[in-house]
């Protein structure tokens, strides 16, 4: 069973608000939820709208080229 599959609507709820703050890193989500960066991308993919899930690809990319440790 995926790690997703295992979170309730109140983890989900948290692990989305991590991954839209800009001070959360994956590795931070991975060590609380035990979801991969590719986890964390599918279950914002799911919860998000499409428009929602687009601009916050784009900010984590942007800001990845900023700093070698982010998301």
């Amino acid at each position: 069973m995926s790690a997703i599959h295992r979170l309730d609507e109140n983890e989900i709820s948290e692990v989305i608000e991590m991954a839209l703050s800009d001070h959360t890193s994956f590795a931070q989500i991975e060590s609380l939820y035990g979801l991969r960066d590719n986890e964390v991308k599918v279950l914002m993919r799911k919860h998000l709208r499409r428009g929602s899930y687009e601009a916050w690809r784009r900010r984590v990319r942007v800001f990845s080229d900023r700093r070698a440790k982010y998301k």
